[in-house]
């Protein structure tokens, strides 16, 4: 028995490591195949307000970014085509949050905010899965389920934004797949009922900015990732 016992330490102690990837970092394979950091985990570098003004450094909270209290949302400074963004995220107790994209321009019209320029993947602290909630395309389409973890949790999502197609992904499963060419009428859903935009989400920019929004809750976002596709016809 005391033989066995010396060889299974002996074999623990061969046995390989397994290295967990850091957080705010690229792995090899993501720099080969060209994905960028758009959070370095310790500053607000390459972000700003829709007004391109300055964030205040107190955004940073332990190696994520924390959009509120801010002016709208915190935007990335560049302004994206079709892509794929990767991020994590977790929400306080009531939050109401969301990862904008397609923003564009950042001049909030008149009598309205910048969101209103902007798509909006929903982020919220419900559990249902309608309009608003989490994985939803916000007031335009329902996710097919509701796939986030409980308040204090990390939860990842992944964002495929590729010409008229937009897909997803919360916590490995995709709970949301539209296609905005069949948003052809003004205010209208595909299926008739109505919506809160003026206009055919058809004809919305399909280039614009990235934005973590702010609608006075907590929340936290890190390890942002994204990966600029080959731009749709």
């Amino acid at each position: 028995m005391a033989c066995k016992g010396w060889m299974v330490v002996i074999w623990l102690a061969a046995a390989p490591l397994v290295v967990l990837g850091q957080d705010n970092q690229l792995t090899a394979k993501e720099k080969e195949e060209g994905w960028e950091l758009l959070f370095d985990g310790k500053t607000t570098m390459g972000w700003m307000t829709p007004k391109r003004k300055a964030l205040a450094a107190s955004h940073v909270q332990e190696g994520a970014l924390n959009p509120h209290p801010t002016d709208y949302m915190l935007t990335h400074e560049k302004e994206w085509g079709d892509f794929v963004l990767g991020l994590d995220f977790k929400i306080s107790p009531k939050c109401n949050s969301g990862v904008f994209f397609r923003t564009s321009p950042l001049e909030a019209m008149m009598g309205k905010d910048v969101g209103f320029n902007g798509l909006e993947i929903a982020i919220d602290d419900t559990k249902t899965n309608g309009y608003h909630d989490t994985g939803a395309l916000y007031d335009l389409a329902k996710p097919s389920r509701n796939a986030m973890r409980p308040v204090g949790e990390w939860n990842r999502l992944v964002l495929t934004s590729k010409g008229p197609k937009i897909s997803v992904e919360v916590n490995g499963a995709l709970v949301n797949s539209i296609d905005l060419d069949k948003f052809d009428k003004v205010g209208l859903r595909p299926d008739g009922s109505q919506h809160k935009f003026g206009n055919a989400t058809r004809s919305h920019p399909r280039i614009g900015f990235i934005g973590l929004q702010d609608h006075g809750s907590d929340c936290w976002y890190k390890n942002i990732k994204a990966n600029r596709l080959a731009t749709t016809p």
